[in-house]
């Protein structure tokens, strides 16, 4: 072999991908466990090591590296929360707690990293791409809080635990002709709320994106009962307010009976949803391709006219996979980071013209 030949094989090789580390970080959503299993399967298929970091960047600071194999995501898909376990961390904010984290990718040899979670997690990502870590961000969290893709993993399945909820309560509420005020979580966005609502005939939906004023939902409610409608059923976003709130609020101004339940983290939990399993089986599977196509491309006689072609793979190696309109898409981190939430007028205006009646 020629030696120039030989000094460019040599930069190929250097530039593969040989393993990757997957981590979920922030809150849990479901199918996290069924993301992890398909980067682990698709990776192994390609003949990569994979390296799981239990408890997010927390743990990856700490050096809980474990080598995963198929057998370790056997019985994975169907359980919910996430086996590699999840922490939030402060020190990935500092610079110092970054440039460590990138040190100790080098150190295990992890050549890309899959980070399954919310925007916290993916803005952490985004900082150990910019520097030099191979980064790919899988959409995890129940909120469904993240503009760049229709749907994020988890979310799905927490609406169809809301919904389930929506009628256990309705029915309590029906035998003592009350009204029923079901706080449910999203901060920034109200999905949750609006589309548990929807599936489950809410009358009122109360949400940070789409502002109604608490008089007129009391009004709304006082007049449900005088025309004979005693039984009513009102979804609210944590960012909109209190359950516990509305209803005093509800109690002081009008003589209808009402009562608050806040549903917590049963909406994080439980397995997830047949959507949710193939969503996130489809990312992952996505994620692993970026990264090990980005790598083989690298040094390459070809990989300008690629890329020109090819509008996932760019210079600046981070990215995030997501769905759009049905089909698997990956956007840079940069970009999923800083893409504002989209809310779903339409469907909240629906609700409205249903609940008229």
């Amino acid at each position: 072999m020629a030696e120039n030949q030989k000094e460019k094989y040599l930069e190929e090789i250097e530039d593969q991908i040989r393993t990757i580390g997957v981590l979920t970080s922030g809150g849990d959503a479901p199918g996290m466990n069924a993301a992890i299993r398909a980067v682990v399967r698709t990776a192994l298929s390609r003949g990569l090591k994979v390296r799981g970091i239990r408890r997010g960047f927390h743990g990856l600071l700490k050096e809980e590296i474990i080598d995963l194999s198929a057998r370790d995501v056997s019985e994975k898909i169907q359980r919910g929360g996430t086996f590699l376990q999840t922490a939030r961390c402060k020190s990935m904010r500092t610079e110092e707690g970054q440039q460590k984290a990138a040190a100790i990718c080098k150190k295990y040899g992890i050549d890309g990293l899959v980070v399954i979670g919310g925007d916290g997690s993916f803005a952490g990502a985004q900082k150990l791409a910019n520097l030099g870590v191979n980064t790919i961000g899988i959409p995890g969290t129940i909120d469904n809080d993240m503009g760049y893709t229709d749907f994020t993993i988890g979310f799905d399945t927490a609406v169809n635990n809301v919904m389930n909820e929506i009628y256990k309560i309705r029915d309590t509420m029906r035998a003592h002709d009350r009204v029923g005020v079901i706080e449910v979580m999203g901060r920034r966005c109200g999905d949750i709320a609006l589309w548990a609502g929807v599936a489950g005939a809410a009358d009122i939906i109360l949400v940070p994106e789409r502002p109604l004023s608490w008089a007129d939902a009391a009004n709304r409610l006082a007049a449900n009962k005088l025309r004979g409608q005693l039984t009513s059923i009102v979804m609210i976003a944590e960012g909109a307010g209190k359950a516990e709130d509305f209803c005093e609020y509800v109690r002081k101004y009008t003589d209808v009976e009402i009562k608050a339940t806040v549903l917590g983290y049963i909406q994080r939990g439980g397995n997830p949803s047949a959507f949710d399993r193939v969503l996130a089986a489809k990312m992952g599977q996505r994620a692993v391709e970026l990264l090990a196509d980005e790598a083989n491309m690298r040094g390459t006689d070809r990989a300008e006219s690629r890329a020109a072609e090819n509008n996932d793979l760019r210079e600046n190696f981070g990215y995030a996979v997501g769905i759009r309109e049905n089909r698997i898409i990956s956007v840079p981190l940069a970009e999923a980071v800083s893409t504002r939430d989209c809310f779903d007028d339409k469907l909240y205006d629906l609700n409205s013209v249903m609940a008229k009646f």
